[in-house]
């Protein structure tokens, strides 16, 4: 359990990754000032600590619909070019403080369009924000195209079709988010057969403000190679033994799940129990700037609350790598980088 200073500086330097992280789950107060100075949008309070409470829940947040009233204050400012390419820039290098290697970061395209950016064009300069990310920062970066529940179908078709061409040239997967209790997977057949044709890996939330049988259509259905959080999954025991057995990574983000009220608290946070279960669980941020969390602090929550060790931190990790949504070279290469800079710091 991590309980001196040297086990926690041993995790901060540990090298990461973050396979679910929200485009607009990123932004930072200073870029919502700027943003609004240069579109001649007026602001509630015009410094930080002020902007703080419109972009932030706290560890008290009270309800699903408090957190995601962050998404509305934030999403006006994210409808142009500049404003895309500076969030997904700024999104590396927030990783990149708390030595990521790898991100991946996930949008949905449609939301961005109110001021006339085409599909193609909001994923090219989210792209161009990540790689100009890569090269200062040393981060591998991708994106993820994600299709919202509440969107049409014929929406939800053009992000795939437009993801598709930007396939192996900065896109890595499609997604399908919102609200899943409303909206389950079975309404989304037609759109993720179009993504298995054009050969877009899928992953989906599924399991977080629904149940397990979400999970179930979401790979048996869907194609989901991933799951986005399912946290509701072990209320069916097939359905989980079929993550386990399947191998199906799952993409977990503590501290929002807890936030959201996913999960009720850390008592009922099921992480543990799938971890000794043999699933392969990953970690991850969700929204770092909505949620005041970082990469590190999810895994110093988990070292605290769980008795996660190192040497179990690492494992996390090393999962992460292997559900990349990388080419097998460059998933090789990734591997080979993360085992060399653990065992450097005596974990492998």
């Amino acid at each position: 359990m991590i309980n001196n200073n040297e086990s926690k500086l041993l995790v901060r330097r540990l090298p990461k990754v973050d396979l679910h992280v929200h485009l607009d789950g990123c932004v930072e107060a200073q870029t919502v000032l700027d943003l609004a100075r240069e579109q001649g949008v007026e602001l509630p309070a015009y410094e930080r600590e002020g902007l703080l409470p419109h972009l932030q829940v706290t560890d008290d947040c009270g309800s699903l619909k408090e957190y995601l009233s962050k998404f509305d204050f934030v999403l006006p400012f994210l409808q142009t070019a500049k404003a895309l390419e500076r969030v997904a820039y700024e999104a590396v290098r927030q990783a990149a403080e708390h030595h990521c290697l790898y991100i991946e970061v996930r949008f949905a395209p449609q939301l961005h369009r109110r001021r006339g950016l085409t599909v193609d064009e909001t994923i090219r300069h989210v792209i161009a924000g990540l790689q100009r990310g890569e090269r200062e920062f040393g981060v591998k970066a991708r994106a993820i195209a994600i299709c919202m529940r509440h969107h049409s179908v014929a929406d939800n078709l053009e992000v795939v079709e437009a993801a598709a061409r930007f396939k192996g040239k900065g896109l890595a997967a499609v997604d399908l988010a919102g609200d899943e209790a409303s909206f389950p997977p079975e309404l989304f057949r037609e759109v993720f057969a179009a993504s298995r044709e054009r050969g877009l890996p899928v992953t989906i939330h599924a399991g977080e403000a629904a149940g397990a049988d979400n999970v179930y259509e979401a790979v048996v259905n869907l194609g989901a190679v991933r799951i986005g959080h399912g946290v509701r999954m072990r209320e069916n025991e097939a359905v989980l033994e079929m993550i386990r057995e399947r191998r199906i990574p799952l993409e977990m983000c503590p501290v929002s799940n807890i936030q959201t009220k996913a999960v009720s608290c850390w008592d009922a946070y099921p992480i543990r129990e799938y971890f000794d279960h043999g699933i392969v669980v990953t970690v991850n941020t969700d929204n770092p700037g909505v949620s005041g969390t970082t990469i590190t602090k999810e895994y110093e929550v988990l070292a605290d609350t769980f008795g996660f060790t190192p040497a179990e931190i690492a494992v996390l990790i090393m999962n992460g790598v292997g559900a990349a949504f990388l080419e097998e070279d460059e998933k090789r290469a990734l591997r080979q980088e993360f085992g060399m800079r653990m065992k450097e710091l005596g974990v492998l």
